[in-house]
């Protein structure tokens, strides 16, 4: 449904993008990662026709971002960075006024934004000006602005900014709504949670370039993997149970700072078997703990 080629976009010597490829398969999500100023925004607005490429190509839905924008446009919605509602009309007339621009019947308008507004959680609210909204209310509006036209392809860029734990849960789920229901949705985040919640697909961007790409366990898989952590009463019991587990083919490592045995478990099959290990060796286990690697843990490494 999303397709770039080498695109880039250069303002005199500043080049905000640097030949970016991108694939985004239909009715999945897709994650845009980076620091401000990375390019994330400066690829949507190419992606959704706001700007053009000073370099290489775009598809979207099949249509050229640049020759068949107005293609592109009747295919997708955009929330921006900042909630774009005109905040002197109230919720509901929010929706109609773009469900009638988008040429539904005066009908059809009031249904889809009476639709909207349940979705969203905002029907106590629905006849109140939008200038009386808090921000978060706001932001949900504007998401919701982008939902009118029942989109193809979605853009979201940053959608979850400035709304509460609640809210942003509540969004979560109604975009795994939409892409349950088929739609293909490329967003932008701050939010490593959000971004391995939601994305099929991970790409990273510093420097107007595609530093990584993959999916969120491939990405994870580069800089770490699931351990297992045994703790014991003491040294010489981490010595022991190191020894017992490298006896039985696992790659034990004792902590020299305190008395914890790590052990790598690459399939759910080893954790029966480190536990089997463990509970046969005679050595006090005080602690059991799994952890495994983080889209954090990617960010990081990569911004290092």
């Amino acid at each position: 449904m999303i397709q770039a080629s080498g695109l880039s976009k250069s303002y005199q010597n500043v080049h905000a993008l640097q030949d970016v490829d991108l694939r985004v398969e239909e009715g999945t999500v897709t994650a845009l990662l980076g620091h401000n100023g990375a390019g994330k925004t400066t690829l949507v607005n190419i992606l959704s026709t706001l700007l053009p490429p000073t370099s290489g190509t775009a598809m979207v839905a099949g249509y050229d971002v640049v020759r068949q924008s107005r293609q592109v446009c009747n295919v997708i919605g955009l929330t921006g960075q900042f909630a774009s509602v005109d905040e002197s009309l109230s919720g509901f007339d929010n929706l109609v006024l773009i469900a009638r621009l988008l040429g539904a019947s005066r009908l059809e308008a009031r249904r889809r934004a009476d639709e909207l507004l349940d979705m969203f959680g905002l029907t106590p609210a629905a006849r109140r000006a939008a200038r009386t909204y808090s921000g978060g209310m706001r932001r949900r509006l504007d998401i919701a602005v982008s939902l009118v036209g029942r989109p193809r392809v979605l853009f979201l860029d940053e959608p979850s900014t400035g709304l509460d734990p609640a809210s942003r849960i509540s969004l979560w789920e109604t975009v795994e709504g939409l892409v349950a229901d088929g739609t293909t949705v490329l967003l932008t985040t701050q939010y490593l949670e959000e971004a391995e919640r939601l994305a099929d697909q991970v790409t990273v961007l510093s420097k107007g370039k595609v530093v990584a790409a993959g999916t969120p366990k491939e990405l994870k898989a580069h800089v770490g993997e699931r351990r297992v952590h045994l703790t014991m009463s003491c040294r010489a019991d981490a010595a022991t149970m190191g020894a017992s587990l490298r006896r039985a083919g696992f790659n034990a490592i004792e902590s020299p700072d305190d008395c914890t045995v790590s052990v790598p478990a690459a399939e759910f099959t080893d954790f029966a078997d480190i536990v089997r290990t463990a509970a046969d060796t005679r050595a006090a286990v005080v602690g059991f703990s799994v952890s495994e690697p983080s889209l954090d843990d990617v960010y990081l490494a990569l911004a290092r």
